[in-house]
């Protein structure tokens, strides 16, 4: 047997026990890389007024866990608490409400009334509770995993950033491409990337903040509904509607329609119309340009479609490692095309010299 094929059959079983081996905090290690892949250009912004490592590193790891983390922990421990806290007879109350006001419908809306009544009819009150007690418990018992894969994140974001500059060096000489290619591929990789999180982060932060300010002055939990309006943004076209609309439907049973209106025309106007459609952009294309160096456009619904089908095959971390995956994915396309473009221009170059 040849050496190489030796050392090859050595490393491929090596992997095996290795993958074996760390199996129990793969998810977390795989989450925890992408994030500081995609936070490398803000690591490296952050270092320049920064020297220490340890310093830079810490303060990621704070950022990440208050920006991201701790809402989390926040809007799973409200709903555990509120599903516990649901009463039966208010719930009953709200139905009857919605029943008799669908009853008076006017018969010009025949067709919408009697589907209204056909959706009625199916609801089981009893059965509907026991499914969010269910929910609750399902929630109690997974926040525990939640905080532990968390808090795994967490210690490997923070030696993935203390050790940035090593790791990437390391992986980029042992790829079998040239220097310039790996630094393109690591590169447009970090890149595309840092554009999908700091959009995602720019979004849900800006908007959740602006929607659960003003709804505080309603009576209702801000940080909750602001962290949901802030998941629900990255919804295009019809993300925000998720969230004020049935507030607002809440209000018009509780018979305070006008405040229903202002919470429609503030959500409307306020953050639709100014703040998606024309501050977003601004603070997008700001923080691009501050921390990106090359800032890169990608489809909100491919970004959409990637956190669906992530949660749908990862689980919560999915959110995270679908858009990793394919802006990764979108980097290799790239690298491709540059590599067909070199090869395109040198046949020409060939062609001519004939």
């Amino acid at each position: 047997m040849k050496p190489q094929y030796f050392l090859i059959a050595l490393t491929i079983i090596t992997i095996f026990f290795i993958f074996e081996l760390f199996s129990p905090f793969l998810k977390p290690i795989i989450v925890a890389l992408l994030l500081a892949v995609a936070t490398n250009s803000l690591n490296i912004y952050l270092k320049k007024y920064i020297p220490s490592p340890f310093v830079s590193s810490t303060l990621m790891t704070i950022l990440l866990t208050a920006i991201f983390f701790i809402p989390v922990l926040y809007c799973i421990f409200s709903f555990a608490s509120l599903i516990n806290k649901i009463d039966q007879q208010a719930l009953i109350s709200i139905y009857n409400v919605i029943l008799e006001w669908v009853q008076h419908m006017p018969d010009d809306f025949i067709f919408f009334k009697d589907q209204l009544n056909s959706i009625l009819g199916k609801i089981d009150i009893p059965e509907s509770i026991q499914k969010l007690f269910s929910i609750g418990a399902f929630l109690g018992k997974n926040s525990a995993k939640f905080i532990i894969d968390m808090v795994m994140i967490l210690i490997f974001y923070f030696f993935f950033n203390f050790y940035s500059t090593q790791l990437s060096h390391y992986f980029k000489e042992a790829m079998p491409l040239k220097k310039e290619d790996s630094n393109a591929l690591f590169y447009e990789s970090s890149n595309v990337m840092s554009v999908v999180l700091y959009s995602i982060l720019t979004t849900a932060i800006f908007e959740g903040l602006l929607f659960g300010v003003f709804i505080s002055f309603f009576g209702y939990d801000g940080i909750l509904l602001g962290v949901l309006y802030g998941f629900a943004s990255l919804i295009p076209v019809v993300g925000g509607l998720l969230m004020w609309l049935p507030v607002a439907i809440y209000e018009i049973f509780a018979g305070t329609t006008g405040n229903a209106i202002i919470i429609v025309i503030y959500s409307l106007l306020v953050i639709s119309l100014i703040a998606d459609t024309f501050i977003k952009p601004i603070i997008i294309k700001y923080i691009n340009k501050k921390v990106v160096k090359t800032p890169t456009q990608v489809n909100e619904l491919l970004i959409f479609f990637s956190i669906v089908a992530g949660l749908s095959t990862f689980g919560f971390w999915g959110m995270i490692i679908g858009p990793a995956m394919v802006t990764f994915f979108i980097s290799l396309i790239q690298l491709l095309k540059k590599f067909s473009d070199d090869f395109y221009s040198i046949e020409q170059t060939m062609e001519n010299r004939k």
